[in-house]
C-alpha cells in the first residue's frame, strides 16, 4: 500500500497543468443573405439587381475559400514558449528574437543550445503555443481531493 501510494505521489508531481496548443485563427463571417428588394421596384431592376448580388455573393465565398497568409513573425513573439515544427522535426523553444527573416531561438531543456530557422522553414499552421490547461487542472485537483478522500477513509477504518 505505502509503495503504491509513494508511486502515486510521484506521478502527480510529474503531472504538468500547462500544454502545447495551436492557436485557431479567428473565422471573419461575411453575411451572404440577399436582402428582399422593395414591390415598387420594376421586375427589370429586380432580375439586374439579383444577378449583382449573386456575382457579390461568388466573389465573397471565392475570397473565404482563399487561406489568410499566416505571419509567423507575429505569431513567435520573444521570451516565450513554442511547439515548432521545422522540415518534419519537432522544436520546443523559448523565442529570442527575429534576425530580418531568420528566428533566433534556444531549445527549452538545453538553454545553451542556439537555434536558428528561417521562416520559410517553419509549418505556421503547427506553431503552438505554451499555455495553462484549466480541463487537466481540473482533473488534477478532483484526483487529489479523491486521495484524500480516501485517505482520511483509511486512517478511520
Amino acid at each position: 500500500m505505502q509503495k503504491n501510494f509513494y508511486l502515486i505521489i510521484i506521478l502527480f508531481s510529474l503531472v504538468s497543468c500547462y500544454t502545447y496548443q495551436v492557436k485557431k485563427p479567428v473565422d471573419t463571417a461575411i453575411d451572404t443573405t440577399k436582402k428582399e428588394p422593395s414591390k415598387n421596384v420594376a421586375s427589370v431592376d429586380v432580375t439586374s439587381l439579383e444577378m449583382k448580388s449573386t456575382k457579390d455573393a461568388s466573389q465573397k465565398l471565392n475570397s473565404q475559400q482563399a487561406p489568410a497568409p499566416i505571419n509567423i513573425q507575429e505569431k513567435l513573439v520573444p521570451n516565450k514558449n513554442f511547439k515548432i515544427n521545422v522540415d518534419g522535426k519537432s522544436y520546443k523553444i523559448i523565442v529570442d528574437r527575429w534576425e530580418s527573416d531568420s528566428l533566433v531561438a534556444h531549445a527549452v531543456s538545453n538553454p545553451k543550445k542556439i537555434l536558428k530557422f528561417h521562416k520559410n522553414q517553419i509549418d505556421g499552421e503547427k506553431i503552438a503555443e505554451k499555455r495553462f490547461s484549466k480541463p487537466i487542472a481540473d482533473i488534477i485537483t478532483i484526483a487529489v481531493y479523491a486521495g484524500i478522500g480516501v485517505g482520511i477513509w483509511a486512517l478511520l477504518q
